[in-house]
């Protein structure tokens, strides 16, 4: 198929609008059938539930071509069965998992054209989501509900691309104990607008946030999980109830262990101990891994040993290694590469 005349390589983080999308809605607890639609543009009643009440989820994945031509994904299935049960917390009606995978499918076929070739440093990103369409005035979940799930090409998440990043401990909280921190609800998304606005205005990439309970031990950014690496070349990484579960974070993981035959361990971190780490990373499926230079703290800045100009040894092989799967160049395990073209 020949590819739509986009410079590929200067592709920002931005939305450019693709040919199609899918939609499918939910009435009386059974959805639809679902079907491809050309309109990028959403109509729904001025008390919908998303509109009153926040009552929406979203999901983020990317399909890319491969060294040898194939347009896939990565690990779909557990960005399906995270929004299944995202959905469940706010109420909403589940989207079928393999359904998920379904539109996700007709989707990437449809856009084919705005898949990046391979080498550009770009990707299709993939953004399903489910809110709240029905009207409702109390509150209360609405009576009706709508999937959609769009694509978009896209260059990195950060400007200037992988570089180590600036950091401040931030003075605000993500997310309550016993809250939505572990699910990808849009009003968490929402609460980090202010807080990631204040960042950027002193000079800072992104925030460190804190667990609100005690504020000494780390949990994310406002988009992204952490890694540290310890002076032994552990790969240690937050354990918490109120932050989101990364797939990105669970395969540089598995990836550690299993690709690198280094030490890993999922526990609490600290904020006391992060002067000890040499490297630390940002880790999403937008970001996918980016190293940490900084963290601002209210005791001074902590300078990563791995420094401000490149990747430290350890986090550069955790990228190369889960980006080499991603793009067919190293052997994936088994069920985390989706073909679909």
């Amino acid at each position: 198929m020949e590819k739509k005349n986009i410079d590929w390589a200067s592709l920002g983080f931005k939305y450019i609008e693709t040919d199609k999308r899918y939609v499918s809605y939910c009435k009386d607890g059974t959805w639809d059938d679902g079907a491809m639609v050309d309109d990028a543009n959403v109509s729904i009643n001025e008390s919908a539930g998303v509109l009153q009440y926040s009552q929406t989820c979203f999901e983020g994945l990317k399909a890319y071509t491969t060294v040898d031509g194939r347009v896939v994904t990565f690990r779909p299935d557990l960005n399906a069965q995270r929004m299944y049960e995202t959905a469940e917390r706010l109420l909403m009606p589940p989207f079928p998992i393999e359904r998920f995978i379904d539109a996700l499918d007709q989707l990437v076929q449809a856009n084919l054209a705005y898949v990046p070739p391979y080498g550009t440093g770009a990707t299709l990103y993939i953004r399903p989501f489910l809110f709240g369409s029905g009207p409702v005035i109390g509150v209360a979940p609405a009576p009706e509900y709508t999937f959609r799930m769009f694509s978009t090409p896209v260059g990195p998440y950060f400007k200037g691309g992988v570089r180590p990043l600036k950091l401040q401990i931030s003075s605000y909280d993500r997310a309550a104990p016993r809250g939505t921190g572990h699910i990808k609800a849009g009003l968490n998304y929402a609460m980090s607008l202010y807080p990631g606005y204040d960042a950027k205005q002193k000079g800072f990439d992104e925030n460190m946030y804190l667990d609100a309970a005690t504020r000494t031990f780390v949990e994310e950014t406002g988009g992204a999980n952490f890694i540290f690496v310890t002076k032994d070349n552990k790969v240690v990484t937050p354990k918490s109830n109120t932050i989101l579960p990364s797939i990105t974070r669970r395969s540089l993981m598995y990836v550690a262990k299993e690709y690198l035959h280094l030490e890993t361990e999922e526990r609490e971190v600290p904020v006391s101990e992060l002067s000890e780490f040499v490297e630390g990373g940002l880790c999403g499926t937008a970001a996918v891994l980016s190293p940490i230079g900084s963290i601002t703290t209210e005791n001074g800045v902590i300078t990563m040993p791995s420094g401000m100009e490149k990747m430290g040894p350890i986090t550069q092989k955790l990228y190369d290694t889960l980006t080499g799967i991603q793009m067919g160049r190293i052997e994936a395990p088994k069920g985390w590469i989706h073909t679909i073209a």
